[in-house]
């Protein structure tokens, strides 16, 4: 079963995407923010990681960082999933390490297509 973490801070975002990821037999996990992700991805070592940017305490920038230098996390697929839609923003998450980089609205349907494409 693929296990993916969600990171987002806003709950309808949350529930529309662990619905979704279940009916897809994913594992999934939700974190709420930068540190509450890492520590939940170094005991669950996920797939994927679904990370957005603007969060308290520790911002997705920080988080993507984090994970990249953690040698049991480093090759853990980062898709982040922002409402920063701009050029500057896309290519610094792409440039930091970020497998891809989707903007906010999304659709679910196409953003679970996305992540199996990512894993296969």
């Amino acid at each position: 079963m693929k296990k993916i973490l969600i990171v987002d801070d806003e709950p309808n975002i949350v529930m529309s995407l662990e619905y979704a990821f279940k009916k897809k037999s994913f594992e999934v996990y939700i974190a709420r923010d930068g540190g509450e992700a890492i520590q939940i991805a170094e005991d669950k070592i996920p797939d994927v990681i679904l990370l957005d940017i603007m969060m308290p305490n520790v911002d997705g920038y920080e988080t993507l960082k984090q994970i990249k230098n953690n040698i049991n996390l480093r090759d853990t697929k980062v898709v982040f999933l922002s409402a920063k839609n701009k050029v500057a923003d896309i290519e610094k998450g792409l440039q930091m390490g970020a497998d891809k980089y989707l903007t906010k609205p999304f659709s679910v349907k196409k953003l679970v297509s996305e992540i199996n494409e990512l894993l296969n």
